[in-house]
């Protein structure tokens, strides 16, 4: 595109080689048309600079030894009017031809124009240099002047003609260009890029460009590479294009709007894009932050974002003159790349530092530190850490502060400050300072400036005087040299320590200065004019504008401009003075003309006015002298300050005041001010700043918590120290109260059709007071759209909860929360994320809020929340907790708790120390568990230091009391006990003390009603707190050292307590813990003291604290009440003991029975009285244990009155006496007896075995007949089935049930019940399935009884029915089968003759056949034998007359389906004639 720009653009950086050839003709049309573009070289120079800047304004600047090189564009020789001549370019380049900017020549009339100008033309200029310098030195300069402006119109409208005839041709040559239609299409080029702009919060700023290309490119504008959409954020960005201007408008910025703009325009060709970058600053403590923000965006190179976290931060610090200091931080930066280093860098107060011998910086790779190897009040200041990645920076200030050294003599002042040295010429440098804060008491005499030469040790005084003014030049400097420079104050009392001592400075013209720096400057946008070569042989003008700059009672500055000829040989001044009122002029400087425009006059008359003038003079003459000054008298012209007024403290921190103040009215050359603050009534002032701050407000460090404090401002400038502003108001140094910031971590606990219950997190600073409610505000967002914000609530709310009503179903919403306190409303939150306002329908409840975490240990921390606000469709009936490592991903997540926690809070244990987590709360009910809480802040498990528990005390009153210390509190925090983490409404329970950092819970009247978790919350500090634990066996333990304490008493081992020794005597006694020798007891009986004597026997040994009372016996009259009170000193005691009512006589009788027991075992006795015992075999054994026997000793046994017959069931083995009862049953109930007798005397036992007794035993034996029992079996009978057990012993009078489903079953013909032998069985006759189930027997032992279960179901009952059916069948086939049931005799002897008649009984179903069969062989019946079957059960058999053929075996044959039976008989025939009767 080089050849579509003109060619005296091109190569122009400024303008990015993109200056269109349309807005270059619009500008050298209004250049050539104006009057002023042929008005002199100083107007030209203005007008280039315009030109240059595309119409905006430029300084003009000039600088030395700038190359020239040519750089047209066009081959112009053949234009020219001269072409032999070479054309010199307008061009600056600077050693590596790089271009910075134009370089326009100054006309005159001795000078050789680069311009092309005629032959005729240069004569006639240097006739006319010729003729001026011949002129005479005094001659008035009018015709020169003209002549030289004649030339300079003449030369300057050929040069306008020239460039009109470069630039026709230029056009020309573009028209032919824009035939061709692609050269129409090119890529967008900006021909006016966006400008970089620093504003203010709450200001607008506007970016614009202008823009070509064809076709017309679409320009999008970028906020850190992300598209700006004016309708995500209406009201805030404003984008408009006209005519190829294009522009970004923000409204109202804020600090979030620092960053870098790119503006990309694209079309059809191409892309390219430009950048800008927006700086809004902050007002922040006295410094305002104007860094430079760098590119933000993900790291290109590396493909990821880095975040950067400084840590382990230095503080607010104080140092002293002369100490070495070490600022630090440690810097996060992640990931870590290993190769990867930040940008670190350290300013003060807000001026970039480098290293240097007073600074010097290290990087470790995570630490930056900055050490100050020498402090001066210099180093006071601000001081930033900056730490840039290609992902942006973070910053972390702190202020610091240096006192002054401790001075050589006392009362000295500080050392001055800030010395620095300003307009250095070859006669002399002036050197400044500014006065210190610290005047030692007594008003600073004035200041002493030392120099000493580089490169020696040797200070040399430079002012004999003190001089007062902050300002001095000095002089006598050798010219070339360069001197560093130091300030002393002095007061009466003595010297100041040295200033830190200055840069180092040479002594030369300021010109020779700019040409050793070189020439390589960077590109400034500016022209830049260069001297040439002086001409020779012409006397100087006047010197212009001459000033008296500075005057003082030392010293006068005059300062002027050189004469308006420029390139004279040598030009050197003379300065000369006048008394006012007269005409005397006298030369100053006599000897040596002075070089530099500025000079210093010393010795002058005090309070008298003098009037000046300068001559310039060279090797030609000296000029005509300047207009004179007016009359200046003798004296400092800078007035000192006025004071400052209306001093303000404001409360900041606990250790921090903020001071603001009015400016000094009027004050000239202001340096800045110095703060000084007083506790009130110490009338000591001590300097809170020791470098002047030019703001009007600053932030005073270092002061004393809790007390009051009074400040004052005076000003300063070089001419001294204002007085002091009037005292302002005492303010108590305690942290400030300020709006809270925003609340965060918005989420929705519930939503209906038309409301939302939103929840929010506390902010994170609540401005030093308590947070008094909360402000909601919501908005409509449509299609990404968000609309204007709404108010919710009128009336802040308390909780950090609410809900939003009237909102529409189905629509989204936005929300913002503002927190206020008593400061006011702060700022709203961010705006939440987008939610749908429709109902929850879910079973299962919402997420838990306002999560809390207390008392957090190396060990272990207390949560706390609230239920959720939607319950689901059941109530909450409990809560899990979850957590995970902070750093852990998303499935460490884990529960702590495997069963649901019905409170609303829990103490969480095991933590890993410093390591750091977060928690979650989930609510559950019927339907399961809901969703998940907000995610809680991350908690680190340390224990702070100087963190205390709660401690419970019970004072020598009694009172019991709750303690709690905090050694962090500031200055509103409060203490804020609850019971159960929830706050304690009834004050009537506990009293609260709190003094200081201390704080009481004193329990009014403690009871079970006090039980509890105590704990104490301490607020507006980094969450202290503590609980404690007061269970049930707590407050018992307290109530008694809280009754020990109210009434003090000796402490006893053992109360009153009576036993009974031998004999059956009585014993009273206790044991003291301690007690002295100084002690006594008093022995009480119903109030009546008693003494030692025949009944009484009394005894107190001291040593053991045993004191006991005997009595050989108990009488009625001694029933009553024993006491022993005790005294030692203060301290009391007594213990009673009541002995009346059936406890009197309980023990009396023992007495009794004792005195009678030991009267008993003189003789023989019973060791063991009569018992019995049940055997494994059920055999009962009366037994007894005997004693003191000898041989003739007897025992004999009774019952009932009745002596038992020694048998073998008698026994005495070891003395023990038995007596054996086999088989128990009711007959051996009675009362047994056992008389041991002699002639030392009788002893009896007797054991009642009737009625309870009886029965006890019979308990005992079901018992072991019971265990004897083996487990129940099933049978099957053809009747049914069967269920048994077998014991080893069967007692009549057990005692069985027998149960179906654990109920007792009631017995019938069907279900019975028996015993055969040891067997105890139930019968189930025809069972059926209504009869499957658990069948149980249990035995009744009178205690718990045993049971024996068996299930009579599934497999088991249906092989037991299987076999009921087998067995029945069987039953039933034998019960059927045909049979001969009973009738006919085995042998039938019967008379020949006689009849024959038997009848046997026939059974069977079906009836059967029957068949008569003799000797084997089937008969029938006929006549003879007559066989009948009647009825299906009669069978007979008849013979009509028996003969001997009918004698025989006969059989009756009997046959049905279920078998066959025979019946037989034999019938014997005899004929009575024979003998005996035989048969035949």
């Amino acid at each position: 595109m080089s050849g579509s720009i003109p060619f005296y653009q091109k190569h122009h950086r400024h303008y990015d080689r993109g200056y269109r050839s349309k807005e270059t003709e619009s500008k050298l049309s209004q250049y050539q048309s104006s009057s002023r573009y042929a008005a002199g070289s100083s107007r030209y120079v203005a007008g280039s600079s315009r030109y240059a800047a595309g119409g905006s304004s430029s300084a003009t600047s000039f600088s030395r030894g700038l190359k020239v090189s040519s750089h047209s564009g066009l081959e112009t020789s053949r234009l020219s009017p001269v072409p032999k001549r070479a054309k010199p370019s307008y061009l600056a380049v600077d050693k590596e031809n790089q271009i910075i900017g134009y370089v326009v020549p100054i006309f005159r009339g001795s000078q050789e124009f680069a311009t092309g100008l005629s032959d005729t033309e240069e004569a006639r200029v240097r006739d006319t240099a010729a003729y001026m310098a011949r002129r005479d030195l005094f001659t008035s300069g009018v015709e020169m002047e003209r002549s030289e402006l004649v030339s300079r119109r003449e030369a300057m409208r050929e040069t306008a003609e020239r460039i009109s005839l470069s630039k026709r041709i230029h056009e020309h040559e573009e028209h032919f260009k824009r035939m061709n239609e692609d050269s129409l299409m090119h890529t967008p080029e900006f021909v006016i890029k966006p400008r970089s702009h620093t504003v203010w919060e709450k200001q607008c700023v506007r970016l614009h460009c202008t823009v070509s290309g064809w076709p017309d490119p679409r320009v999008v504008w970028y906020k850190n590479n992300v598209a700006i959409d004016p309708l995500s954020s209406p009201g805030k960005y404003k984008l408009e294009s006209r005519y190829s201007v294009h522009s970004l408008e923000i409204n109202k910025c804020d600090f979030d709007d620092t960053a870098q703009y790119r503006v990309s325009a694209m079309n059809s060709k191409g892309e390219l894009s430009a950048f800008a970058s927006v700086v809004v600053k902050r007002f922040k403590g006295e410094v305002d932050e104007n860094l430079p923000s760098p590119r933000q965006g993900p790291v290109s190179e590396y493909g990821i974002n880095f975040k950067t976290h400084i840590v382990d931060k230095f503080g607010v610090s104080f140092g002293r003159e002369g100490e070495t200091m070490s600022l630090g931080c440690t810097v996060i930066i992640y990931p870590a790349l290993h190769r990867y280093q930040p940008e670190i860098e350290w300013y003060r107060n807000d001026v970039l530092l480098s290293p240097s011998k007073w600074n010097h910086m290290h990087w470790s790779g995570d630490r930056a530190t900055l050490t100050l190897t020498h402090l001066n009040k210099e180093d006071e200041g601000l001081y930033t850490l900056r730490v840039t990645t290609k992902s942006g920076y973070e910053t972390y200030s702190a202020y610091i502060f240096v006192r002054d050294a401790d001075a050589e003599v006392e009362g000295a002042p500080g050392a001055p400050l800030d010395v620095r040295c300003l307009d250095a010429n070859k006669d002399y440098i002036i050197v400044t300072w500014k006065q210190p804060a610290v005047d030692g008491g007594n008003s600073i005499l004035g200041y002493f400036v030392d120099r000493c030469e580089v490169g020696t040790n040797h200070w040399i005084q430079c002012n004999d005087t003190p001089v007062k003014f902050a300002r001095f030049p000095v002089t006598g400097l050798v010219e070339g040299r360069s001197y560093t420079f130091r300030v002393r104050a002095v007061n009466k009392n003595g010297m100041s320590h040295p200033s830190r001592v200055s840069e180092p400075v040479a002594a030369m013209d300021p010109a020779d200065r700019a040409r050793m720096r070189g020439t390589s400057a960077p590109w400034t946008g500016q022209i830049i004019v260069t001297e040439e070569e002086p001409a020779e042989g012409i006397v100087p003008g006047r010197p212009l504008d001459l000033q008296v700059t500075e005057a003082t009672k030392n010293y006068v500055v005059l300062s002027w401009k050189p004469p308006g000829e420029k390139g004279l040989e040598g030009v050197m001044y003379y300065v000369e003075k006048c008394v006012s009122g007269t005409d005397s002029w006298q030369r100053v400087n006599t000897e040596i003309p002075v070089k530099s425009p500025r000079f210093a006059l010393f010795d002058l008359a005090e309070g008298k006015s003098y009037s000046y003038r300068v001559r310039c003079c060279n090797s030609a003459g000296v000029g005509e002298p300047s207009d004179p000054t007016e009359a200046t008298t003798v004296g400092d012209k800078l007035d000192i300050p006025s004071a400052p007024s209306k001093v303000v403290p404001t409360r900041n921190t606990d250790t921090s005041v903020v001071v603001s103040w009015e400016a000094s009215q009027d004050a000239k050359e202001l340096v800045g001010y110095y703060i000084e603050s007083s506790i009130v009534g110490s009338n000591v002032w001590e300097p809170c700043n020791n470098k002047p701050v030019k703001a009007t407000r600053f932030i005073c460090h270092g002061l004393m918590t809790g007390e009051k404090y009074v400040f004052r401002v005076r000003a300063v400038n070089a001419a001294g120290l204002s007085q002091f502003s009037p005292e302002s108001e005492p303010v108590e140094v305690k942290a400030a109260i300020a709006s809270p910031t925003p609340p965060y971590g918005i989420t929705v606990l519930e939503c209906v059709r038309d409301s939302m219950v939103l929840a929010w997190k506390q902010p994170t600073f609540i401005g030093g007071a308590d947070i008094t409610g909360y402000f909601v505000d919501y908005r409509e967002v449509i299609d990404g759209v968000a609309g204007k914000w709404h108010e919710a609530n009128i009336k802040a709310v308390s909780d950090r909860a609410y809900r939003v009503s009237d909102l529409k179903e189905n629509r989204k919403y936005q929300f913002q929360v503002r927190a206020a306190n008593m400061a006011g409303v702060g700022i709203p939150s961010l705006p939440s994320d987008t939610f749908l306002c429709e109902e929850w329908t879910i079973a299962v409840p919402g997420p838990p809020y306002d999560l809390q975490i207390r008392e957090v240990r190396s060990d272990s921390l207390v949560l706390l929340w609230k239920p959720p606000v939607y319950h689901g469709r059941d109530p909450v009936n409990g809560f899990y907790i979850d957590i995970k490592e902070a750093e852990a991903p998303h499935e460490a997540w884990r529960g702590i708790n495997t069963k649901a926690e019905e409170k609303t809070y829990i103490k969480i244990k095991t933590l890993k120390e410093a390591e750091s987590y977060v928690f979650r709360v989930r609510a559950q009910n019927k339907a399961g568990v809901g969703k998940t809480s907000d995610v809680t802040d991350p908690v680190s498990a340390v224990t702070k230091p100087g963190t205390k528990e709660i401690l419970v005390d019970v004072d020598d009153d009694g009172i019991i009391s709750l303690n709690f210390e905090c050694s962090d509190m500031t200055a509103d925090s409060k203490f804020v006990w609850s019971k159960n983490y929830e706050e304690m409404t009834d004050p009537s329970r506990m009293t609260v003390e709190t003094k200081g950092n201390k704080s009481k819970a004193v329990f009014n009247t403690p009871g079970e009603e006090d039980i509890g978790i105590y704990s104490c919350l301490v607020t507006h500090t980094d969450g202290a707190s503590s609980s404690y634990t007061l269970s049930e066996e707590e407050l018992k333990r307290l109530l008694e050292i809280s009754h020990d304490h109210k009434f003090p008493i000796i402490p006893l081992k053992s109360e009153l307590a009576v036993e009974l020794l031998e004999k059956g005597r009585v014993r009273f006694w206790l044991q003291a813990e301690k007690i002295s020798a100084n002690g006594k007891v008093d022995y009480v009986f119903n109030d009546n003291a008693l003494s030692q004597g025949e009944k009484y026997k009394m005894n107190f040994d001291k040593n053991t604290g045993v004191i006991e009372m005997t009595m050989e016996s108990l009488t009625p009259a001694d029933e009553g009440t024993f006491t022993f009170q005790l005294q030692d000193g203060k301290a009391t005691n007594q213990s009673s003991l009541v002995l009346i009512g059936d406890v009197f006589k309980e023990l009396q009788k023992e007495s009794e029975f004792q005195r009678k027991e030991w009267f008993r075992k003189q003789g023989p006795h019973f060791i063991e009285y009569l018992g019995y015992e049940v055997t494994p075999e059920c055999c009962v054994v009366l037994k007894c244990k005997v004693g003191n026997m000898k041989k003739d000793t007897s025992a004999l046994w009774y019952k009932d009155g009745r002596e038992i017959k020694k048998d073998e069931n008698l026994g005495f083995t070891e003395g023990v006496l038995k007596l054996e009862i086999a088989q128990i049953s009711k007959k051996d109930s009675g009362v047994y007896e056992v008389v041991l007798k002699d002639d030392r005397g009788k002893d009896t036992s007797t054991l009642n075995l009737t009625d309870q007794g009886f029965k006890d035993l019979m308990n005992e034996v079901f018992s072991f007949i019971a265990n004897s029992s083996t487990p129940l079996k099933i049978t099957s009978t053809d009747q049914g089935i069967r269920l048994y057990t077998f014991v080893s012993y069967y007692n009549d009078l057990l005692q069985v049930t027998w149960h179906y489903k654990d109920s007792a079953i009631a017995f019938s013909d069907r279900i019975k019940s028996g015993v055969v032998g040891e067997q105890i069985w139930l019968q189930i006759t025809e069972p059926t399935e209504k009869d499957m189930g658990k069948y149980a027997i249990e035995f009744n032992d009178g205690k718990g009884g045993l049971r024996r279960t068996v299930e009579l179901s599934g497999q088991a009952f249906d092989d037991a029915f299987a076999e009921f059916q087998r067995l029945k069948a069987a039953a039933i086939a034998e019960r059927s089968r045909a049979r001969v049931a009973g009738g006919l005799p085995d042998v039938v002897t019967i008379q020949e003759g006689k009849a024959l008649n038997l009848t046997c009984n026939i059974s069977g179903d079906p009836v059967p056949e029957v068949t008569w069969l003799k000797n084997d062989r089937e008969i029938t019946s006929d006549d003879h034998c007559i066989l009948k079957f009647a009825s299906g059960k009669f069978a007979s058999f008849t013979i009509t007359a028996v003969n001997t053929s009918d004698s025989g075996k006969y059989s009756i044959l009997v046959k049905n389906k279920y078998g066959t039976e025979s019946g037989d008989f034999t019938v014997s025939v005899f004929i009575p004639d024979e003998a005996g009767g035989k048969k035949k």
